[in-house]
């Protein structure tokens, strides 16, 4: 009998010290760390801004490559959602939406799980840094409230070896991906006309009459070059009975110091076709192949001025697409709308293209 009293006066004991504790303890939990990146705070806020790249950047993923992943509500900004599911112990369901959205400065998300506390949310906040402010210190916060729940507030004491770690090495993971996004400014763009934003857009089946060239990486070489190959396009389009189904595309394959390799490619079909195209049955001569393209989604975005500034925009719009999620696949292409010879003054006017995976 005696044991049993002393059996149950350590146990109140333990109790009490228990209770005393975790009263003490804390009954939230704040955590900070940051990494600096060199990228455009543009390329850095639409990335976090949404959860399309979320599985390459955030170690949730790592804990359990086979776990099911699934986008809901906007693509980007307040509503955008992603829940998750999980057959290991550790992790089970749980979410991350975008709660709170200011452009080029935060990012809030509110956060479930399975692990104690409630009301966990993650704040990413961006700061130009460095020289001149060129560079973006990004800092993600973490918070979760346990209340009177004592066993979460001895849960908490763990906060920084987990949560923490993890946050560490998600910010580590951001910037490196980061790095491989082409650093341009893409809002740029379209500052003072929103018309002007990349976009996403369905290209429909095409014929393709298409001209190779290499040549010296001068103006004159190139439209030279350029005005050559639509001549024999020209050619094999009239003695097929075809006409163009739009503008004439330029496709580049190598942009070097010294050379550039390029494609001039012509849409076309039978003259007076209407419709869906189908592949075309055409007879070649000289240069000119012939290609048949399926449908495809493209990322898309206008611009004006000389051919020279293309490549720069080449980047930007890659950059755009990276940052929503979106794999660049094939080389990309521009529609010269107002024709070769004014492609090479100010006034040359585009569509530039990319096709997405």
């Amino acid at each position: 009998m005696t044991r049993l009293i002393e059996i149950l006066i350590s146990l109140a004991i333990v109790l009490a010290l228990f209770l005393i504790v975790g009263v003490l303890l804390p009954d939230n939990r704040h955590l900070s760390h940051s990494v600096e990146t060199n990228r455009k705070v543009t390329i850095v806020f639409d990335t976090i801004n949404s959860l399309r790249r979320f599985p390459d950047w955030n170690p949730l993923v790592m804990k359990d490559p086979k776990m099911q992943l699934k986008l809901s509500g906007p693509e980007s900004g307040v509503g955008a959602r992603l829940d998750y599911d999980s057959q290991e112990k550790g992790l089970r369901q749980g979410s991350w939406e975008i709660t709170a959205s200011e452009p080029g400065k935060r990012v809030a998300y509110a956060l479930t799980d399975i692990e104690p506390g409630r009301n966990k949310r993650t704040v990413f906040t961006l700061k130009p840094t460095g020289r001149m402010g060129r560079n973006v210190e990004i800092t993600q916060t973490y918070d979760v409230d346990y209340g009177w729940n004592l066993i979460g507030r001895y849960a908490g004491l763990y906060v920084s070896s987990s949560v923490g770690e993890d946050m560490k090495l998600g910010l580590s993971r951001l910037s490196n991906m980061l790095a491989t996004v082409p650093n341009y400014d893409y809002a740029e763009m379209s500052k003072d006309d929103p018309s002007l934003a990349p976009k996403t857009v369905e290209r429909p089946a095409e014929n393709l009459l298409i001209v190779t060239a290499a040549v010296e990486r001068s103006n004159e070489a190139v439209q030279r070059a350029m005005q050559n190959n639509m001549q024999w396009i020209t050619k094999v389009m009239a003695a097929n009975g075809l006409e163009a189904a739009g503008p004439v595309r330029i496709v580049t394959n190598e942009f070097g110091s010294e050379t550039y390799s390029f494609d001039v490619t012509q849409p076309v079909r039978k003259a007076g076709a209407t419709g869906p195209a189908t592949k075309l049955d055409v007879k070649l001569e000289g240069p000119v192949t012939f290609e048949f393209r399926e449908p495809a989604k493209v990322a898309m975005v206008p611009f004006k001025g000389h051919m020279a500034n293309l490549p720069k925009i080449r980047d930007a719009l890659r950059a755009w697409s990276l940052t929503r999620g979106y794999e660049t696949i094939e080389r990309p292409y521009e529609s010269w709308k107002g024709g070769i010879d004014k492609g090479f003054t100010e006034d040359g006017e585009y569509d530039v293209y990319w096709v997405l995976k």
